[in-house]
């Protein structure tokens, strides 16, 4: 047992290493970077605003894909990027070219072990859905739980891109000893995917509530700063494995407990599975734009 822990923490300090040298992501879109940091200035003009943002089209077409989606509710289409900064204002519009941007960051070429398009499919229906729960159970910042779902995921990505070899010999493990991923990255990895997205977001100076939300999106309860949001994180995540809509194979063994959404309230597990079934229509929308956005 001493040697066994022994060599698990010799993996766990290589995989820290290797994580603690990843400096730079391929650069993010000059748009994306210019708006973001316009978007960060209260005093900026939207005119000014719109017009970085008008020169990549294709953020202009997903910016406006996700605006017009029921994730926002809104009652007039949105035609241009004018409109959107007016009618979503800049957080919420920041919130959205952050998702988009990590996504540049850490594309990488689909295999045969993760296909990227169905990755962030999961990923953007997990944020779509925390945050339409978020605002349906009153939670405060909706956009922050919309960032917080949409990267919850972001360790399973990095193993793919910067641990590749390991990434193969988990996934050999996991068919060969029935063994769930969480298990099979640690007994790879020396830290699972909650852990090495943790330690990336924690590096990377990211707000300490999304850095929690990402390490404990699998056990809400051991949330340190805000079990309300990893909670519905958590719920999200497993919402898209129980619907069968932008699910992951890496959610196969996902369990949702009662006690784990216990803001909920549902005292039978019948009442959550209706609750569930209530956004079905949301993630087959969702589903179909991010799809196009692909």
């Amino acid at each position: 047992m001493l040697k066994l822990a022994s060599t698990i923490q010799q993996r766990r300090e290589k995989t820290e290493l290797v994580l603690t040298n990843i400096y730079n992501l391929p650069p993010i879109p000059k748009a994306m970077t210019e708006a973001m940091e316009l978007l960060d200035n209260s005093s900026a003009s939207i005119s000014t605003i719109t017009g970085v943002i008008s020169r990549d089209q294709g953020l202009v077409t997903k910016i406006l894909t996700i605006a017009n989606s029921p994730l926002y509710g809104l009652q007039r289409k949105v035609t241009s990027i004018d409109f959107a900064v007016m009618v979503l204002g800049f957080t919420e519009l920041k919130n959205i070219i952050s998702v988009l941007s990590m996504a540049e960051s850490f594309k990488n070429k689909t295999d045969k072990y993760l296909d990227q398009k169905e990755f962030w499919l999961h990923s953007y229906l997990t944020g779509s859905a925390a945050k339409r729960l978020s605002e349906d159970l009153d939670f405060p910042n909706s956009g922050e739980a919309f960032v917080a779902g949409f990267l919850h995921d972001m360790g399973i990505t990095v193993m793919h891109k910067y641990f590749h070899t390991h990434f193969v010999e988990i996934h050999k493990l996991v068919s060969e000893n029935n063994v769930s991923f969480l298990e099979a990255e640690y007994e790879i990895l020396g830290m699972n995917h909650q852990e090495i997205g943790n330690f990336l977001a924690d590096k990377w100076n990211f707000p300490e509530v999304l850095c929690d939300v990402i390490l404990s999106h699998h056990n809400p309860n051991s949330s340190s700063s805000n079990k309300i949001l990893s909670s519905i994180v958590h719920l999200a995540d497993y919402m898209t494995q129980k619907l069968q809509i932008g699910n992951s194979y890496w959610d196969n063994t996902i369990e949702l407990n009662l006690s784990e959404v216990e803001f909920l309230r549902f005292r039978e597990p019948e009442e959550l599975d209706r609750f569930i079934k209530s956004y079905e229509e949301l993630f087959a929308y969702q589903a179909k734009a991010v799809r196009f956005l692909n």
